[in-house]
C-alpha cells in the first residue's frame, strides 16, 4: 500500500483527534458522534471538535476523520461500519483506517472494441472514465470498383490501427503520470489484441486480461477486475514475504525502527494493529523503542506513541509500502538495498 495520500497529516503538527463513526442516518452519527465528543472533550480544542462535527453530516456507514488545531486535515469515507473510536494523541490513528481501506493500487480498466475503447482510472481519488471514440470504425469494405477502391480499403484496414495507437497513447501516458501498476483489459479480442501490439513496454508488462467485459453491462466487468486485483495483490504479498525472507530483513520493533531512521525501508509488514508504545520524536523517522535511544539520536523530549502510528509515519515519510499479512507475528521490512 502507497502511503502518499496520508503524508499530508503528518506535515501538519498534532496533536491529533482520530475519530472513527458509524452510521447510516443522519440521526445515527449525530448520535453517535454526541458520544465520541464526549470522550474527547477536555483534551481536544472546541476549534477541532467543531471542525470535526461539521464533516459528520455527510451521508456514509462509515467515516474516518482526523484533525488538529480546528482543522480537518483528512476524512475518508466507508461503505461498512468503523468500530466507533476516538482517540487524541501526538500522532493520527491511522491503522485502523488503512486496515478499513485497503490496499490501493493504481490501476486502469479498459474494455475495447470496435465503436471505442473505455478507460477508467483508480489512483486513490474518485474513479475517472473517460471513452476514446472510433468514429471511423468499423468500415465496411465494398465492390465499388473506381479509381479509388483501393485507397478506400486501405483506410478501412488503417482505421483500427489508428485508433490502437492513439489509445496506447493514453494508456502509455497515464500510467507514467499515475504510477499505473496494473492495466485490466477485456473487450473484443481482435481489439485488445491491437491494443497490446501498440502498447509501450512498461505498460504490456502490467496488462492482465479478463474474460468478461463490454462497455454496455459492467457487472461481469467489475466482478473480474476486482477478482484480477485480489490476484495481483496476494501476488505482490508473497513476493515481499519471499524477499524479506530470503534477505533476513529485520523483525521487531527496535530493528524496523532502525531500518526507517536510515531510510533503508521498502516496505513494512505488520500483522494488523500493534498498541504497544514506542517513543517519537518531532521528525518523521525519530521513533524508538526505548526513550534513551532517541535522546542518543538527539531528541531532547521523546514522546510515547502506539508503534503502529509512529510506524506509519516513519514509513510515510521514507516512501515506503506498508502491507498487512498474517504471516507475520510482529513488525517486519523489506529492505531496499543491504
Amino acid at each position: 500500500m502507497r502511503l502518499d495520500f496520508i503524508r499530508p497529516l503528518f506535515e501538519r503538527r498534532g496533536p491529533y483527534a482520530s475519530v472513527y463513526l458509524a452510521g447510516l442516518t443522519q440521526r445515527d452519527r449525530e448520535r453517535h458522534w454526541q458520544g465520541l465528543r464526549q470522550r474527547l472533550r477536555g483534551e481536544a480544542d472546541p476549534a477541532t471538535l467543531d471542525a470535526l462535527e461539521a464533516e459528520t453530516i455527510e451521508a456514509a456507514a462509515g467515516r474516518a476523520m482526523f484533525a488538529t488545531h480546528g482543522d480537518v486535515v483528512l476524512a475518508e469515507t466507508f461503505a461498512e461500519e468503523p468500530a466507533a473510536l476516538a482517540a487524541y494523541s501526538p500522532l493520527p490513528l491511522v491503522t485502523p483506517m488503512l486496515m478499513l481501506r485497503g490496499e490501493n493500487v493504481p490501476h486502469l480498466r479498459v474494455i475495447a472494441d470496435q465503436a471505442g475503447t473505455e478507460l477508467t482510472a483508480f489512483d486513490g481519488g474518485s474513479p475517472r472514465r473517460s471513452t476514446v471514440k472510433a468514429t471511423s470504425w468499423p468500415l465496411p469494405k465494398t465492390a465499388q470498383g473506381g479509381w479509388s477502391q483501393r485507397r478506400y480499403e486501405r483506410a478501412v484496414e488503417e482505421a483500427p490501427e489508428q485508433h490502437a495507437v492513439a489509445v496506447a497513447h493514453e494508456i502509455d501516458e497515464q500510467v507514467r503520470r499515475l504510477g499505473v501498476e496494473l492495466i485490466v483489459l477485456a473487450g473484443e479480442p481482435k481489439s485488445r489484441s491491437l491494443l497490446c501490439n501498440h502498447l509501450g513496454t512498461k505498460s504490456a508488462d502490467r496488462v492482465m486480461m479478463v474474460e468478461h467485459g463490454n462497455r454496455a453491462d459492467h457487472r461481469q466487468f467489475v466482478r473480474d477486475a476486482e477478482t484480477a486485483l485480489d490476484a495481483y495483490l496476494e501476488r505482490r504479498r508473497t513476493e515481499l514475504l519471499d524477499r524479506h525472507r530470503e534477505t533476513g530483513g529485520p523483525t521487531g520493533r527496535a530493528d524496523v525502527a532502525h531500518a526507517l531512521r536510515e531510510g533503508r525501508v521498502h516496505a513494512v509488514l505488520m500483522p494488523g494493529e500493534l498498541p504497544q508504545p514506542m517513543w517519537i520524536g518531532g521528525g518523521g523517522t525519530q521513533l524508538a523503542p526505548d526513550a534513551g535511544e532517541l535522546r542518543r539520536w538527539g531528541v531532547d523530549e521523546p514522546r510515547p506513541e502506539r508503534a503502529d502510528s509512529a510506524l506509519a509515519r516513519a514509513a510515510t515519510m521514507t516512501d515506503a509500502e506498508l502491507w498487512f499479512t498474517p504471516e507475520v507475528a510482529d513488525v517486519a521490512a523489506v529492505i531496499r538495498y543491504l
